[in-house]
């Protein structure tokens, strides 16, 4: 059985305030029992119909389209650009990027349609589009990285919907400045450890350090993804929709079992209250909480767990090909932490 079953039927709505989907279908106990195994979903006895949170995990699981951005943004476009916007997004879908780069380029993109309100973006000149770029940095102040950005999603606009290629060929982009990465030493990695009480969200960023996850592999991660007989990770379709096998340390193994059986996750390893996949910004939440309370001040985000993951490998003589393996990386040149 799965949520295609006709019997099943869904619309988003409002619960108390919070945005919802409500799961309608005529009493049967069979269908609750099958409900209650893949979601955390509560009965309003008011709306007579079963109910979760609206967040992208349900959406994809009873197969609904994805939101990408709200009602607000989409009103502050003018109707004259609404088609293109339109295109915009249902390209870059056509082509198979990734969620993130949907949600960030339909965003960027956003943002050059604001400003011009009722003048037709598919008119605007190489040198109208010159200007507009000065304005983000003399005006908005955006960062290097920040006008890279809206640059790459501009450019995806004319080149690849439109087909013009030849329309960002004077317009040189920002130098990118070069840091290193930040990171944590191991004295500060087992402080940060000792200051979590809370058996998931110790077991989160041990996962983010012991096997050099990205936040967003971590809350992907599903139970069946784990395979504690031979000791490895499935990581599915990670960033660049690679999917890679990590070892499960030993060290985690039993905090892994003792996390199961207090918790009971039906299909993420991290689950949040209602069900559903954990939301990345609470992890971040996590980690910031844990620096805080173990009294160390450096400025440095849950991906510096990571980084942090490398360079202690690179310490203790593993070797480079090796480290890129795991931590699913293609071009080692584009990694800051490996000298080259």
């Amino acid at each position: 059985m799965d949520f295609t079953d006709k019997r099943y039927s869904f619309a988003a709505g409002e619960h108390d305030g919070k945005k919802v989907i409500w799961i309608r279908f005529e009493k049967n106990q069979e269908l609750i029992a099958f409900l209650r195994s893949q979601t955390k979903a509560w009965w309003s006895a008011t709306a007579k119909a079963w109910y979760v949170s609206d967040n992208r995990h349900h959406r994809a699981l009873f197969g609904m389209e994805q939101t990408v951005v709200g009602m607000e943004v989409i009103h502050k476009i003018h109707i004259v650009n609404l088609p293109a916007f339109q295109r915009f997004q249902e390209h870059i879908k056509l082509k198979g990027y990734s969620e993130n780069t949907l949600r960030t380029y339909t965003i960027e993109f956003a943002q050059l349609l604001y400003i011009l309100k009722s003048h037709p973006v598919e008119s605007l000149t190489p040198e109208r589009l010159r200007s507009y770029f000065l304005y983000c940095h003399q005006k908005l102040k955006l960062s290097e990285n920040e006008i890279h950005s809206r640059i790459n999603a501009i450019k995806f606009y004319y080149e690849q919907v439109l087909h013009r290629d030849k329309m960002f060929f004077d317009i040189p982009r920002p130098k990118k400045p070069m840091t290193l990465p930040k990171m944590l030493n191991r004295k500060e990695i087992a402080k940060i450890m000792e200051a979590l009480e809370n058996k998931k969200h110790r077991l989160m960023l041990k996962l983010c350090y012991g096997m050099g996850l990205r936040v967003s592999e971590v809350v992907g991660l599903k139970l069946t993804d784990i395979d504690s007989v031979s000791m490895l990770v499935r990581i599915e379709q990670a960033k660049g929709k690679k999917d890679r096998v990590v070892v499960l340390p030993q060290s985690v193994l039993y905090e892994f079992r003792a996390y199961y059986l207090d918790y009971r996750p039906k299909v993420y390893l991290f689950e949040g209250q209602t069900g559903g996949q954990y939301s990345i910004r609470s992890v971040q939440a996590v980690f910031k909480s844990a620096m805080q309370k173990s009294g160390i001040n450096k400025r440095i985000g849950i991906h510096g767990l990571r980084h942090s993951y490398a360079t202690h490998l690179l310490e203790t003589g593993t070797d480079i090909r090796m480290i890129q393996e795991l931590l699913g990386h293609n071009n080692l040149k584009q990694r800051r932490f490996i000298p080259t």
